[in-house]
This record gives structure tokens, C-alpha cells and sequence, in this order.
């Protein structure tokens, strides 16, 4: 296949992935929405920057070893389900805003920029489903004499595409109206999607591993 036509494919196919619900949507769904634009723009940056773990480990051959090893699936399954329990664990802790407490804990916390794209890295490439993915696109696209040049470019384009999408849902939960609609739920909001990570979490766990 070559360059022009990988690119295309690699395009249609992983912006529909990205654009599917999951860990990634909600979280910088929450961050965007608790934290305001910056942080969901630093947390799309995070994923992008998740994706290249991947991407590194496709490159080498791994994906297909990781897909296929019942042990290596399981171990990812746990990692990243207890980090999604952890995400959902401190939006389910989210108190009203007016609350008035002794302690300064009245307001969400913000995060530094290094700990929200921290967040966005984890989110991504702790993911057990990327393994089975990244083995049916790469397989498509790939061939024993792809050139290293192709397989960069290929690489810097999906993560530029997560970029891309991820940061289009910071932008829009971030206007003014639409932001307003949402903070009006406040910390029930917050709660939400915790409870969502939550169902994330448990969804990895009891999920069946395809073989």
C-alpha cells in the first residue's frame, strides 16, 4: 500500500476511534469542564502523546505478541482498569462548589500542566483495548519493506488526529454556552463521570479477551 492510500486509511479509520466514546472522551470531557480550556487542551496533548507508546511497540513487531498473550492482556486489563477506578474515584469525591467546608476544598484543585497531560498519557496508553487495534490497522497498512520513513509518518499523523479530535471537544465544552449549560449540573457533573470511569473500569475487567 502506499504512503497516499495508508494515510486515508489510517485517517477514516482512527478519527472514527477516536471520535467513539470512552476513557479518553470522558476525561477531557472532565477536565475541560472542572478546569476549564487549558486543562482539556493539555489533557488532549497527554493522549496524543499516550498514543506514541503504541505506536513505538507496533513499529517493533510487539502489538501482535501483546494481542495474542492471554498473561500481558491481563496484566494491562488490571493497570488500567484500577487507573480508571482512580479517575473515577476523584470525580465521584466532587463536593458543590458552594459547599462551605473548614479545609480549602470548596473548588476543584488545578492541576499542574505537567500532571493534567500526565493524566491524558496514562489515560491512553494504559488502554487494553490498543493492543487488539493497533494489530488490525497495522496489519492493513503494514508490509515487511515498509520504509521507516512511512511508518514515522504514519505514527505522527495518528497522534496528530487524536491532537486534532481531542482538542475539538476541549474547544466546544469550553464556549461560553455550552460550558454554562454544563456547570449548571456542577459537581453532580463531576460525579457522573466519575461514575463513568467507574463502569470503564469494570467494563475492562469483565471484558473477554479475544484471542
Amino acid at each position: 500500500m502506499d504512503l497516499v492510500s495508508g494515510l486515508l486509511l489510517i485517517t477514516t479509520v482512527h478519527l472514527l476511534a477516536a471520535a467513539s466514546p470512552g476513557p479518553d472522551f470522558v476525561l477531557v470531557s472532565q477536565q475541560t469542564l472542572t478546569h476549564g480550556k487549558k486543562a482539556g487542551l493539555l489533557c488532549a496533548l497527554g493522549i496524543a502523546l499516550g498514543l506514541s507508546i503504541h505506536i513505538i511497540y507496533s513499529a517493533f513487531g510487539l502489538a501482535a505478541i501483546i494481542a495474542n498473550s492471554t498473561t500481558i492482556l491481563w496484566g494491562i486489563k488490571i493497570i488500567g482498569a484500577g487507573y480508571l477506578f482512580y479517575l473515577g474515584y476523584q470525580g465521584l469525591r466532587s463536593k458543590p462548589k458552594g459547599a462551605t467546608t473548614l479545609n480549602t476544598e470548596t473548588s476543584p484543585k488545578q492541576h499542574s500542566a505537567l500532571k493534567t497531560i500526565g493524566l491524558g498519557f496514562l489515560c491512553n496508553a494504559l488502554n487494553p483495548k490498543a493492543p487488539i487495534y493497533f494489530v488490525a490497522l497495522f496489519t492493513v497498512v503494514l508490509s515487511p519493506d515498509l520504509p521507516l520513513e512511512h511508518m514515522i509518518i504514519y505514527g505522527v499523523w495518528m497522534m496528530f488526529i487524536q491532537l486534532f479530535w481531542f482538542s475539538c471537544v476541549a474547544m466546544l465544552l469550553s464556549q461560553p454556552k455550552v460550558n454554562a449549560q454544563f456547570q449548571r449540573a456542577g459537581h453532580w457533573l463531576d460525579r457522573i463521570m466519575g461514575g463513568a470511569m467507574v463502569l470503564l473500569g469494570i467494563k475492562v475487567l469483565t471484558s473477554k479477551i479475544s484471542q
